[in-house]
């Protein structure tokens, strides 16, 4: 493995509707470049892919802004039921937690259990998990998405999925997810993904973001994804992309080919990946993905991309 590689990063806040103009994407930056500066910073100390990756999820899971850990969306039946998932590429190790309750960060679970003989835990399992290791019960619920349940529940929860962002709830509906993806100083890349759901969804219903579907990476390459888990499930978007760059496509060309085969089918999701060769990709067919990276130079972000299937690569 090699040394002093120049570390990257990328992370997301989901993907949707429009933002509602300028105010909406400033608010989303600010919080987007917080977490960018912070885990960048970790990466050029030296920290690994996988602790980065965590740190950052926790810090977004933290901000009620984005539908994950603290301002998670609401169930049908008023709920909080969470997903999360944790890969690191250099060992090829996945896991993670389905529908877990009562805590402020899901990824910590799915930290726990990389070095776990059960690596991904359903409902109750991750709730015994969670006494296990004496986490102290944490409710994620938030005034904004409360009230936005409470709205939708008037229509009969008619909307395909809940908001991407609490902040803009009166626009259409949006998806909402968390992911980070680095590549640290060695040369190792991990990715995370955590969720609170698409919102109003049936009781036991399975996100993406706990499946490689929606988080994988591998030495080559890593993807987080957000969107419709059901369309991302369908595509099994991460790991097609990953697979993609080990088999020798380059990231923007995986990215490309994952994105015209989504768009033909009528997908409403977005990605975000790099490769081991520092490559920074990011790609979405709904109207807006809230990306932002770290190129080792600077910082940049999605968030003015035109609406419709499109990939680019920093």
């Amino acid at each position: 493995m090699g040394v002093n590689v120049q570390p990257k990063l990328i992370i997301h806040g989901g993907a949707g509707s429009s933002l509602q103009g300028k105010g909406g994407v400033e608010t989303v930056r600010k919080s987007l470049y917080q977490v960018i500066t912070e885990v960048y910073g970790l990466l050029e100390k030296g920290t690994t892919a996988e602790d980065a990756v965590i740190r950052g999820c926790q810090l977004l899971e933290d901000d009620p802004l984005f539908n994950a850990g603290v301002g998670s969306v609401l169930q049908s039946d008023g709920q909080i039921r969470m997903s999360a998932a944790l890969m690191n590429g250099s060992l090829q190790r996945f896991s993670g937690v389905i529908n877990v309750s009562r805590l402020k960060n899901p990824i910590e679970l799915a930290k726990f259990l990389q070095t776990s003989p059960d690596r991904i835990l359903s409902d109750y399992g991750a709730a015994e998990l969670l006494r296990e290791l004496n986490i102290a019960p944490f409710d994620p619920l938030t005034d904004r998405r409360l009230y936005e349940w409470i709205e939708d529940r008037k229509q009969d929860f008619n909307r395909k999925m809940a908001n991407v962002v609490a902040e803009t709830s009166d626009h259409e509906a949006g998806r909402g997810t968390i992911g980070v993806v680095a590549l640290d100083q060695n040369g190792r890349i991990a990715a995370g993904t955590s969720t609170g759901g698409k919102g109003f969804e049936r009781i036991g219903r399975v996100s993406d973001s706990a499946m490689p579907a929606g988080n994988y990476a591998t030495a080559q390459a890593g993807v987080s994804c957000t969107g419709i888990g059901e369309d991302i499930i369908d595509e099994c978007l991460a790991a097609k992309i990953v697979i993609r760059v080990g088999d020798g496509l380059s990231l923007r060309s995986a990215f490309e080919r994952s994105f015209v085969e989504a768009n033909d089918r009528q997908r409403d999701l977005g990605a975000i990946g790099l490769d081991a060769s520092g490559a920074i990709a990011w790609g979405k067919t709904s109207d807006v993905i809230l990306a932002a990276f770290h190129n080792g130079q600077t910082m940049g972000d999605s968030l003015e991309m035109l609406p419709g299937t499109q990939v680019l690569v920093a």
